[in-house]
């Protein structure tokens, strides 16, 4: 790709460094944001710059937050006592648009994956383990995503909190073997955080 101008490859080349854009959507992008007024542009670069030194992590379920604990941990109407486990922030959206569950979150950060380097002591496990021995948590679901990397994660998970008697579900599978959760309509991911099950019935399959 020909570029008659420094600046705009520059500017193309990192627009396309963010996940799922290719250089010709990225000169697209470009192109936009060039015909738009200034004031406009500079916002956004404004916004993502204000996001990246300011942006701060819920000192409780590691979720993305304005302050030290998220609005959700924060809120006295949430149940504390209940936990859903999920990989990242995008499955707490998914999940809060359902507007099936009223408990708190624990976010993970990732999956356990050998193949890629991501081993437990990379993800926020041993903050959780925390939370069931004080007793907070009376039921963990877990939410993961139904692949071999969930999977695992949830049975590491589970042999941890297991001698803390904390009871422990996993969502139904209305959610397909393999699927993304933050991909799933929000009726089947509702349903399939209502009708969740015993985690240990789900090892039995």
């Amino acid at each position: 790709m020909e570029f008659s101008s420094g600046l705009l490859e520059n500017a193309v080349r990192e627009m396309s460094q963010l996940p799922g854009i290719g250089k010709r959507t990225a000169l697209r992008l470009v192109l936009h944001l060039l015909r738009q007024p200034a004031g406009q542009t500079e916002r956004l670069a404004h916004a993502l710059c204000s996001l990246r030194e300011e942006v701060k992590y819920c000192s409780n379920c590691h979720n993305i937050s304005d302050g030290d604990l998220c609005e959700i941990c924060a809120n006295p109407k949430r149940d504390g006592s209940l936990v859903c486990v999920v990989e990242d922030i995008r499955d707490v959206m998914a999940i809060e648009n359902t507007s099936q569950y009223q408990g708190h979150y624990h976010v993970l950060g990732g999956k356990i994956s050998p193949m890629d380097g991501v081993g437990p002591n990379n993800l926020n496990i041993s903050s959780l383990v925390e939370k069931v021995k004080e007793g907070k948590v009376k039921e963990i679901i877990f939410a993961l995503s139904s692949t071999m990397e969930g999977d695992t994660t949830n049975f590491y998970i589970y042999r941890q909190i297991e001698a803390y008697g904390v009871a422990t579900s996993t969502i139904a599978r209305g959610i397909a073997v393999g699927d993304e959760l933050e991909y799933a309509d929000e009726i089947t991911l509702g349903r399939s955080i209502l009708n969740r099950i015993p985690f240990e019935s789900s090892l039995k399959r």
